[in-house]
């Protein structure tokens, strides 16, 4: 059963690629949704998939690229919004 959740990962994850990390492992994994940075230096990620893709999909959210330096990460359970990919969202200008 594909599930959606919506996950805020806190600590250094902003300008230590995360985001594109992020795509990356998601594309792997076959999770689909969207990444984003938000205003405060948390990123914040949309993900649908499986509950083992999810799993290991959070597995590697707790960890990051290789200079992240997470914190903590929040997940909540939300709506399915059948997303067709995973895409990075570029701030708006």
């Amino acid at each position: 059963m594909i599930r959606h959740l919506d996950i805020t990962v806190k600590g250094k994850v902003q300008g230590v690629f995360y985001r594109k990390s992020t795509k990356a492992v998601a594309d792997q994994l076959g999770v689909r949704g969207f990444v984003k940075n938000e205003p405060n230096g948390d990123v914040f990620i949309a993900a649908e998939a499986d509950d083992t893709l999810l799993e290991m999909f959070m597995e590697w959210c707790n960890e990051g690229p290789q200079d992240a330096e997470v914190t903590s990460v929040e997940s909540h359970e939300g709506e399915l919004k059948n997303y067709r990919n995973f895409e990075v969202v570029k701030r708006a200008l």
